[in-house]
């Protein structure tokens, strides 16, 4: 008996179905807020077949070959409509665009890989338009509208995004905010994903000490769940928002925070890098999609670049007198 579940991603409603709903139990630990809670017909397919015959050579030109991390090495390969990644022995992902449908092979035991999942849920957001950016989201005190704040990993993004949170600006999410352009205004929402909370972050921002358990991982983190901070500080409800405003976040010189105009080309470049990937045959179209959907964005919202000194809470006067000033 085949089971099945499907998530409403803001429009978007992505079906999974497989032999035993363990096998895409990590994908709902992130998505079981966003389950459709009636029938639907789902825009994107995922099947998920446990079998120990996997079609290692697929046709079409190697984009990847190398190791991904937590996943191991796996190879990708471009067949233009049709995407396939291989992790050897273990689990192969076919992605069929056009067709807006997946399927997932992996080996009897073999749990769905994070690097497959991700993958997936690319291919179905791009079906809707819409693309997930590696930024933090946050509504502004007294409005339903949100900015975003880029920054690579280990910047600064969730410290900056808690110390916002104290200021009575809104968390959508720390880390992953899904894009959608089609419309006249630019809208986001965040993924509701665990935050993973630092040790500096709690030595910056330690009213969320109350949050936070004994135990730190190797990386010096912990993941604390959104429904748990919610208790602390407020956490928005999963619906897109208009986007005020794309700050990129730098650290201060001097431990002085500041916010300053930044030119669109340059903030198009610096989310890009980020959130844009290159394999060896180029971008593949889900990353052509996202750039296109990035230079839209700095198009039609304003751009900023914000120093954060050593006290983070001070950006939030900052933001909000020059965006109201906007």
């Amino acid at each position: 008996m085949t089971a099945s579940v499907s998530y409403a991603l803001n429009g978007q409603v992505v079906g999974i179905s497989a032999e035993r709903a363990e096998l895409w139990r990590d994908l709902d630990r992130m998505l079981s807020g966003l389950s459709a809670t009636e029938p639907v017909d789902a825009g994107f397919r995922i099947d998920i077949v446990e079998t120990p015959t996997l079609l290692e050579t697929p046709e079409g030109t190697l984009a990847f070959d190398g190791e991904v991390p937590e996943d191991g090495h796996c190879r990708m390969i471009d067949g233009g409509d049709l995407v396939h990644l291989v992790f050897p022995g273990r689990q192969t992902i076919s992605i069929h665009a056009g067709q807006h449908r997946a399927e997932i092979r992996t080996g009897p035991g073999v749990r769905v890989t994070w690097t497959a999942w991700m993958l997936v849920l690319d291919a179905a957001l791009d079906a809707s338009g819409q693309y997930m950016l590696h930024t933090a989201g946050l509504t502004l005190p007294g409005s339903d509208a949100v900015v975003l704040i880029h920054a690579p990993s280990g910047t600064g993004k969730t410290t900056t995004s808690l110390a916002l949170a104290s200021q009575g600006f809104g968390l959508c999410a720390d880390d992953s905010m899904i894009l959608d352009v089609a419309r006249d205004k630019a809208v986001a929402w965040g993924l509701p994903r665990h935050v993973k909370i630092h040790r500096k972050t709690a030595e910056l921002v330690p009213f969320v000490l109350p949050c936070l358990g004994p135990s730190w991982d190797r990386n010096g983190e912990q993941a604390v769940s959104l429904e748990r901070l919610g208790e602390i500080l407020r956490v928005e409800s999963i619906v897109a928002r208009p986007v005020s405003a794309l700050l990129h976040l730098a650290r201060s010189a001097d431990g002085e925070s500041r916010l300053h105009p930044m030119a669109r080309t340059d903030a198009m470049v610096a989310l890009a890098a980020d959130n844009v990937r290159t394999g060896m045959t180029g971008l593949l179209q889900v990353q052509k999609h996202r750039l296109a959907a990035i230079a839209r964005l700095v198009t039609t919202v304003p751009t900023f670049t914000l120093e954060v000194g050593a006290r983070p809470a001070d950006a939030a006067r900052l933001i909000q007198s020059t965006l109201s000033a906007a």
